[in-house]
């Protein structure tokens, strides 16, 4: 066997009493997925977010699904964490109507290949008017930020509790101690410099510039669009052209993604098209987070899609909010060109049974 200071360290048995993975190079792990999701459970209890008359507060985890390891490999720590979060959150605007609006944040994939500010952050609410649209938007906007810097406290907390006692000490450390020593001060300052970063936010947030006042922390301008259509066909007909994998197909004439259920994706024309369903009454209504590929990442415009059967046709009665001001007009077009006419195109509901005859 190779003396201290000879050949290749890996082969050399330290004088060490436990005699313990010498010089670090075996793999050790550690299952840090209890305690993330305790602690993903306290930083987002009772959260507030706040500026000028808006108050909002991420009230709780709803859901949170994942894993967290860390491990040791050649004397250096890997951290693999991996996260599906959605978020409960409510918003008032005190000088309104002081009205509590419910919303979620859904958070798809938190994991260490991505920079926090890369995390996507979808904003959804629950009901749409111009008050909850508001707060929508100024979550986008304001809470987006404050959400990744609390996103932020948990990975410096998982590399400061997670290092202690997996980088053992080598030969010639002062107390066998200097390594955790070393690695737990740099996790501490790292806790620290996030927590003030943290604190300067949610400062700057909350007394924010006279000039900023007015503009309630909504930098896109969004609009909203409502429209009315008829269909020469019966209710369930229509309902099913809209939600049914096969029809959504064929008018759109391309492969289509539909899950109707509350909560299921969907996927149109080549991926340009998709969101989520949040709400489904059968011959009813349809309700949609809903965006184009090209709009700006997280944000998802409301669409509410109601349906009334009259005797010899079906009134289409549609309201769009939160659609960013520069594509308005083409929105407009676009649901007339690609959706309408193409539906009574495709299945004939355009022409009523009497005018065929």
């Amino acid at each position: 066997m190779a003396k201290w200071g000879e050949g290749d360290p890996r082969w050399i048995v330290e004088e060490r009493p436990d005699a313990t993975n010498v010089n670090n190079w075996h793999w050790t792990e550690k299952n840090a997925t209890p305690w993330s999701k305790e602690r993903l459970h306290q930083l987002f209890k009772d959260f507030k977010i706040d500026q000028s008359d808006i108050e909002c507060v991420v009230e709780a985890v709803d859901k949170c699904q994942g894993e967290a390891t860390v491990n040791n490999r050649k004397g250096k720590l890997i951290y693999f964490y991996e996260w599906e979060l959605v978020l409960k959150w409510s918003g008032q605007l005190l000088k309104n109507s002081k009205l509590s609006h419910k919303g979620k944040l859904t958070i798809p994939n938190l994991s260490e290949e991505n920079d926090l500010e890369d995390v996507e952050i979808t904003v959804t609410i629950d009901e749409s008017n111009d008050e909850s649209e508001t707060l929508k938007q100024f979550m986008y906007n304001v809470g987006r930020d404050s959400i990744r810097k609390q996103l932020g406290v948990y990975i410096k907390e998982l590399k400061e509790e997670y290092s202690k006692n997996l980088i053992l000490p080598k030969k010639g450390d002062e107390g066998g101690n200097s390594i955790n020593n070393a690695s737990l001060n740099d996790a501490n300052n790292a806790r620290n410099a996030a927590q003030k970063a943290a604190a300067a936010a949610a400062a700057a947030v909350a007394t924010p510039k006279a000039s900023d006042s007015s503009k309630v922390g909504c930098k896109l301008d969004v609009r909203t669009l409502s429209m009315t259509e008829e269909f020469h066909c019966n209710a369930n007909d229509l309902y099913n052209a809209l939600t049914k994998p096969d029809m959504v197909s064929a008018f759109t004439r391309a492969p289509a993604k539909v899950d109707p259920v509350r909560g299921g994706e969907f996927v149109l024309y080549g991926g340009n098209v998709l969101g989520k369903f949040e709400e489904l009454i059968p011959e009813k209504k349809i309700q949609q987070s809903w965006r184009l590929k090209n709009w700006s990442s997280g944000h998802f415009s409301n669409v509410l899609i109601e349906l009334e059967e009259t005797s010899n046709s079906t009134m289409m009665t549609l309201k769009q909010t939160g659609i960013p001001a520069s594509e308005y007009d083409a929105m407009k077009t676009n649901w007339h060109r690609y959706y309408w006419h193409s539906i009574k195109q495709t299945f004939g509901f355009g022409t009523s049974i009497a005018d065929s005859l």
